[in-house]
């Protein structure tokens, strides 16, 4: 990994953290994105102390502002002069309905089409640094979820988790989906199940959900154990030229009968597209 660029967003503490480490260990030189300057700096010196690094940047941004995501896109396109790695980590679970500036509910806004957007606005610079990764952190949880196509927004009826888990099912269908699309421009594009990680996460979710990290916490995995496949996507030469797949435990896994659906992929493709209102303006791909 000496010398290449890897960027990770939702940095600032859990597997987000660990990944910046261990990618700033391995060598690289690690762009991380989080939502505030000042947890963003503690960041930033935490992953310089203990993934023995002076590499690390930050860039400040607010995932589920599409205009927020597309100034940090066109920052980040300006500043690097390649992206070798994209690790999109950052994601949330809410307790309440709430819509973002684009009045989109903050999960679906957050969680895919954060993803989805900044991907997108990235692909010209991840295929000029060819090979390139893309590696989307999805959940087993998509396993109970599915795309409500007639109330994507849970506007007629909210459920914290369900919009949770379908918004971890459209992470696959979109990594899928975008590995397709990306066939032969050298960058691959692969998701993954961390496990359930000891971590901040879920405690501004649901009242059963917080209920359930506060008793059985302490046997989740350390963050540490649930960055790994996330820090192998990004980094083991094993998977060079793999894309398209589903991974748990370093390994290639089976996910959901619908996250298969072709049609589903071109459903949500199309209404992705349609919620950010690509195209955009056209990065450039080189600094």
């Amino acid at each position: 990994m000496r010398g290449k660029i890897c960027i990770v967003t939702g940095a600032t503490s859990g597997i987000g953290t660990e990944t910046a480490v261990a990618l700033a260990r391995a060598g690289a030189h690690v762009a991380i994105v989080c939502r505030t300057r000042e947890k963003g700096e503690r960041a930033v010196t935490e992953i310089r102390q203990r993934g023995r690094s002076a590499a690390v940047a930050l860039f400040v941004a607010d995932l589920g502002s599409q205009r927020s995501v597309r100034a940090l896109a066109a920052q980040l396109a300006a500043s690097l002069p390649r992206v070798d790695v994209l690790v999109n980590n950052a994601g949330l679970i809410m307790a309440d309905r709430v819509l973002t500036e684009d009045a989109i509910e903050t999960t679906f806004a957050v969680n895919h089409l954060g993803y989805f957007l900044l991907a997108r606005l990235l692909e010209p610079k991840l295929a000029a640094s060819a090979p390139a990764r893309i590696v989307n952190v999805a959940s087993r949880a998509h396993r109970s979820g599915t795309l409500r196509f007639d109330d994507l927004m849970g506007a007629r009826a909210y459920d914290g988790w369900k919009a949770y888990a379908q918004s971890k099912l459209a992470n696959i269908v979109f990594t899928y989906e975008l590995a397709r699309r990306l066939a032969g421009t050298g960058v691959s594009a692969n998701c993954l199940h961390p496990g359930v990680v000891a971590s901040n996460f879920g405690k501004a979710g649901p009242p059963l959900l917080r209920v359930a990290v506060r008793l059985f916490g302490p046997f989740f995995k350390t963050p540490a154990r649930g960055a790994a496949t996330s820090i192998y996507l990004a980094s083991s030469p094993e998977v060079e030229g793999v894309s398209g797949k589903y991974f748990v435990k370093e390994r290639e896994a089976r996910s959901s009968a619908e996250s298969y659906d072709p049609a589903v992929a071109a459903r949500l493709w199309k209404v992705s597209e349609e919620l950010t209102e690509w195209p955009p303006t056209i990065l450039p791909t080189s600094s």
